[in-house]
């Protein structure tokens, strides 16, 4: 069994390491595709150990790994709480799926696909369980760079020109983010986050102010990756144009953002953080609810379900903004699971998008949009039987058997509707109604505002979905598309994730409800962190 401290380095030196022999076998794709596959399920299944091995030791333990083995703060230092477990294991669930989906078709639109799949997996993992400023910045480049190259994939002059503008975006984001962490590291001396936390009381007042600047000037950074309003008009272009898995995993990225907020904002601007309590905190509340109004009226206004996805995703980002702001850690706690909920429906959804416009595409007589190389198996769809009555239009009336795959694209697409506007009972409805209570303690303007705000983007994001849903399923008769199991499978795993949420949502709200205590209580995580030790060498000394 290895030990839990051991099992922080796997998640990223296994997509790297799967990256590296996939360069070595670069003419067999039959070989990259089956590496790809295993690798992303043993990252999934080391998540999932990961997690289970942090919950296991109590609600304040943590797990930590010295890679360099050199002394806290001056080496590489990975951390696992209750928070990054959580985020690691939807990068493994959203990972697996994303490559699985892959084989169907999109790994034969370029050679270097699994390869730059594989490198961004290991950007997000490194960028959840790092505790140092600038190892997050550079794995956030790593996962950055990664999604520039699935972004082009397949080609287009739709992908290059959302490419281009999505690569302009993030370049003047990544310069903000050395500019903030250079300002902070002048003004500390660190670049340990719980070191950080721990001398941010000392720092003298005349160099407030720097501190402020770098804090905000790093902040934008996290929120213009994040999606907060109005520095997310790059998202629904580059996410709409974007290949089915990239999309997918894409769907995660804009929650890096979220997360190194929400870590950072609690731990270094909690109450006792002295002049520094609550800095941008207000701007936190107020964006997070400029972003999810806009996100619901972009769900409505959208015509094309790819962009209705990609607001869905902005209006997800909104709401989690806006819950850091408020300090408060049973909102903590829904919005946690929120957090997971969001994530696992948006993947699904944009793995659907293809699906379903390949559905309206197919025309009677017209060639299936599915080439049929290779040998994964499809939906088989019944025939209409014989001997039903018909109407005027020689149209069954009755006993016409619904094809499997039309079946299997409504249940689904219901699925990630009801998770995405909250509609009871699935996952996405426990999450706003844990938030929505935690709101109506809190008593506030904001708090008030977030709370209906929550209620009509849930309304907006049920009649857009409908309105999607009837174009899709009541138009006029088409034949059914061809999808394969390959295809078929990751969507219903995701769902099947969200479902367990709700299933099991007494222990998972528990869990979030500790991770959240947690979260707020960060002398835990810097005591943590600041006592860790190096291996003593058997032949005596530590670097």
């Amino acid at each position: 069994m290895i030990a839990l401290e051991h099992l922080l380095v796997l998640p990223v030196l296994l997509p790297l390491g799967t990256a590296a022999l996939m360069l070595l076998g670069d003419r067999y794709r039959g070989f990259k595709a089956i590496v790809s596959v295993v690798s992303a399920s043993l990252g999934l299944a080391i998540a999932v150990a990961l997690l289970q091995g942090v919950d296991a030791r109590g609600p304040a333990a943590f797990g930590i790994y010295l890679p360099g083995n050199w002394s806290v703060p001056f080496g590489i230092v990975l951390v696992a709480d209750r928070l990054s477990a959580l985020m690691v294991v939807l990068t493994g669930a959203v990972g697996l799926a994303a490559a699985l989906y892959a084989l169907a078709r999109w790994q034969q639109a370029g050679v270097y696909f699994h390869v730059l799949f594989q490198l961004q997996l290991m950007g997000l993992y490194g960028a959840f369980l790092t505790a140092d400023l600038f190892n997050l910045f550079v794995f956030f480049e790593v996962l950055l760079a990664a999604s520039y190259g699935l972004l082009l994939h397949g080609g287009g002059a739709p992908r290059v020109r959302a490419g281009l503008h999505y690569i302009a975006i993030n370049l003047v984001a990544s310069l903000l983010f050395l500019v903030g962490v250079a300002v902070l590291y002048g003004v500390t001396g660190t670049l340990n986050m719980a070191d950080i936390a721990q001398k941010l009381p000392l720092v003298p007042e005349s160099d407030r102010g720097l501190l402020h600047a770098g804090a905000a000037i790093l902040a934008i950074a996290f929120l213009a990756k994040a999606a907060l309003w109005p520095l997310n008009s790059w998202l629904p272009p580059a996410y709409g144009a974007a290949s089915a898995p990239a999309a997918a995993v894409f769907a995660i990225l804009t929650k890096v953002g979220v997360y190194a907020l929400l870590r950072l904002w609690t731990l270094c601007f909690p109450a006792g953080a002295g002049a520094s309590a609550g800095f941008g905190g207000e701007v936190l509340i107020w964006g997070g609810i400029a972003t999810l109004g806009f996100g619901a009226l972009g769900m409505l206004a959208s015509q094309q379900l790819a962009r209705l996805a990609g607001f869905s995703v902005i209006a997800s980002s909104g709401t989690l903004i806006a819950t850091i702001g408020f300090d408060a850690p049973a909102l903590s706690s829904g919005a946690l699971f929120y957090l997971g909920s969001s994530t696992l429906a948006g993947c699904a959804l944009f793995l659907l998008v293809e699906l379903l416009e390949r559905a309206r595409q197919v025309e009677v007589g017209a060639p299936e949009i599915d080439d049929g190389n290779g040998a994964l198996p499809s939906f088989i769809d019944a025939d209409v039987p014989s001997g039903v009555n018909l109407d005027d239009d020689q149209q069954a009336l009755i006993g016409r058997a619904i094809p499997a795959a039309l079946a299997f694209l409504g249940v689904t697409f219901t699925f990630c509707a009801m998770v995405t506007a909250g509609l009871p009972p699935l996952s996405g409805f426990v999450a706003k109604l844990a938030m929505l209570t935690a709101l109506i303690d809190l008593r506030s303007t904001a708090a008030w505002t977030l709370f209906v705000l929550l209620i009509v983007s849930g309304l907006c994001g049920a009649v857009s979905l409908m309105r999607v849903g009837m174009r899709h399923f009541w138009a006029a008769d088409r034949p059914p598309p061809r999808l394969r199991v390959i295809e078929t499978l990751p969507v219903a795993g995701l769902l099947a994730g969200a479902v367990a949420m709700v299933l099991h949502a007494g222990p998972v709200l528990e869990y979030t409800r500790a991770s959240a205590d947690a979260l707020h209580a960060p002398e835990l995580y810097i005591d943590a962190v600041m006592g860790a030790q190096p291996v003593v060498r058997a032949s005596g000394g530590t670097p």
